[in-house]
């Protein structure tokens, strides 16, 4: 039985009509079986989709076709079958929710004003010359089963509490210090290092690819540490056999990179949890203790 295949994808590149684009792109995934989600803005496409390798391959060559996406980097990575119970594919202001919609500048050759790309090998030869900051651009929860070593984690639950985090001079001290931006892919690390430039920070690196790419190229033997939170039904990606287990069960202190939803289906908080304690309801504090 053949193994369904995931793709990770975006391009930052201004579209004269996002609307139109996404009639295509939701008519080529289903006419294909492609499930995942697309996200489209007037400047570009994010998304993650998944399906047969002979379907997604198709995808590939069928997207590229379009002159502005012919430059779009895809990332591979092994799916487990039902990843991607359904296919949405959608047209939001922005391609990651910031909630600064009107500061981004984007132009043929992406991002306008962003941090410098370094490559995972770039990122090494850096670390040897500098005395650099790894700045975490996801969501915290993230970070609890996979994080670059030593790295700040800013406390924030989504992307939109960014811009109020970095103007709220909690990290005023790193302005003139050498900081290396990253995230999954590397699509959050686009924004969130024009942000930081523009708010003052002067030397501002961001990870090309992202984590994916770093753990592509290094696995676990690199400044990685842990297991890659992605946001469909896998949960968390291992880069080797010798992931280390750093996430912790927030019921019984077992070493974990299970992530699971809060059992309240209005609450989208989610939690460190064994396959144990999973069994059971777990809530976040909100709704009630975490388990009982």
């Amino acid at each position: 039985m053949a193994v369904p295949k995931i793709l990770l994808f975006y391009i930052f590149t201004p579209l004269a009509d996002p609307e139109a684009v996404r009639l295509w792109q939701r008519d080529l995934c289903e006419s294909l079986g492609l499930g995942g989600r697309i996200i489209l803005s007037k400047d570009g496409i994010n998304g993650t989709v998944g399906g047969e390798l002979k379907a997604v391959k198709k995808y590939i060559r069928k997207t590229r076709e379009y002159a502005p996406f012919h430059g779009i980097d895809f990332k591979w990575s092994e799916g487990a079958g039902n990843d991607f119970p359904r296919l949405s594919v959608r047209v939001r202001d922005e391609l990651v929710s910031f909630g600064a919609p009107g500061e981004l500048k984007v132009d043929d050759n992406g991002v306008v004003g962003g941090g410098a790309r370094v490559s995972p090998e770039q990122l090494h030869e850096l670390v040897a010359e500098k005395s650099v900051t790894f700045f975490d651009g996801r969501n915290e929860f993230e970070s609890r089963i996979g994080k670059f070593r030593d790295a700040i984690v800013p406390d924030v639950a989504n992307t939109r509490e960014f811009v109020a985090e970095l103007e709220s001079g909690k990290y005023d001290h790193l302005k003139d210090e050498p900081i290396v931006t990253y995230c999954t892919g590397g699509i959050r690390c686009e924004v969130l290092s024009s942000l930081m430039i523009n708010r003052g920070f002067r030397e501002v690196y961001q990870l090309e690819g992202g984590i994916a790419t770093y753990g592509d190229a290094f696995r676990d033997d690199g400044l990685w540490d842990g297991s890659l939170y992605v946001f469909d039904n896998r949960m968390a990606v291992d880069f080797s056999p010798d992931t280390v287990v750093i996430g912790r069960c927030v019921a019984c202190g077992d070493a974990t990179n299970r992530m699971q939803n809060c059992n309240e289906l209005s609450c989208r908080e989610q939690f460190v949890v064994c396959a144990t304690c999973g069994e059971s309801p777990v809530h976040c504090e909100q709704h009630s203790l975490l388990t009982q």
